[in-house]
């Protein structure tokens, strides 16, 4: 089953196109499907799990990334510092704890990305985490994504 499939033709569309414009913006394919995949391990989304971690291959992202990513904070130098602020930012805006995200967090991804790129960053975390809510709400399994 596609994502477009779990979801009214409207709304799929509305989604694909925040995803897409999102990425656009942020203009790192890479460091978009970084945040695609931590957001999904923090939602327990198999099906974006499987999607992202195929889509981050085909754009370059490296193994030891891929395989170090549930444990980026303790992963030394594995991810640059703009690489760990937007992978900070997303986390909170995944859990949202305490129901904001903290402003060190903001300020931190802040000093890496302009207004524009850090606009387009927390988009595409809401969008990832529009998707992964669909797809586990729908029980949708991994392994209808093929490159």
């Amino acid at each position: 089953m596609s994502r477009t499939e779990v979801l009214d033709r409207g709304v799929a569309r509305a989604f694909s196109a925040l995803s897409a414009a999102a990425k656009r913006g942020l203009g790192d394919p890479a460091l978009a499907e970084l945040v695609a995949i931590r957001a999904s391990q923090l939602n327990h989304c198999a099906f974006c799990l499987d999607l992202h971690l195929a889509l981050a291959r085909e754009h370059g992202v490296g193994e030891r990334q891929l395989d170090l990513l549930a444990a980026w904070q303790e992963a030394g130098d594995v991810y640059d510092e703009r690489e760990r602020a937007a992978l900070a930012l997303t986390e909170a805006v995944t859990v949202l704890t305490g129901r904001f995200v903290p402003d060190e967090v903001y300020e931190r991804a802040a000093e890496h990305f302009d207004e524009a790129r850090l606009a387009h960053l927390i988009a595409l975390i809401v969008a990832i985490n529009n998707w992964n809510r669909v797809m586990v709400s729908r029980r949708v399994p991994p392994g209808g994504y093929t490159p």
